[in-house]
């Protein structure tokens, strides 16, 4: 992998979790994610730190895009979905249990559901940012559909 097509990788994964996260967390599951915190007050911000979610954001997207591009070959859109569907759920099932012991931000239901929703995010981010690497210069054996797949001997 390129240090070019990590760059677009991660600016494009980081606008598709940015988008889709405040879909998800602020508008789908902010009643859900209301009701199921833990006993600790004072903890969410009023207004979120635009700045810290974009770094945040693009920070995870890295991890993706080398997740996708660690390959021999380029990642179609349904691998690109898979890898990272895999990726996001595990990273943030571990976080959430770390945070759920030795914290009280959220409640168990929370710290569950939690990685299931990340699990759809990261998978459409994963689809995404595999998508757009296909299309551009450096894919090592171009863009692929799943139809073009043969049986895998990796």
């Amino acid at each position: 992998m390129d240090i070019k097509r990590l760059i677009i990788g991660t600016v494009v994964g980081g606008i598709a979790l940015y988008i889709l996260g405040y879909v998800i967390f602020g508008l789908a599951f902010a009643d859900f994610y209301a009701a199921n915190r833990g006993s600790a007050t004072g903890v969410a911000r009023d207004t979120p730190l635009i700045w810290s979610l974009a770094l945040g954001a693009l920070s995870y997207a890295a991890l993706l895009t080398l997740a996708i591009e660690t390959r021999t070959r380029s990642a179609t859109i349904v691998e690109g979905l898979k890898i990272a569907a895999i990726v996001g759920f595990l990273f943030w099932f571990s976080v959430g249990f770390y945070r759920y012991a030795l914290g009280n931000v959220w409640n168990l239901t929370a710290t569950l559901v939690d990685p299931l929703l990340e699990l759809i995010r990261a998978g459409i981010s994963g689809a995404i940012i595999a998508a757009v690497l296909g299309k551009i210069a450096g894919a090592q054996e171009g863009p692929r559909t799943d139809a073009q797949e043969g049986p895998q001997t990796e």
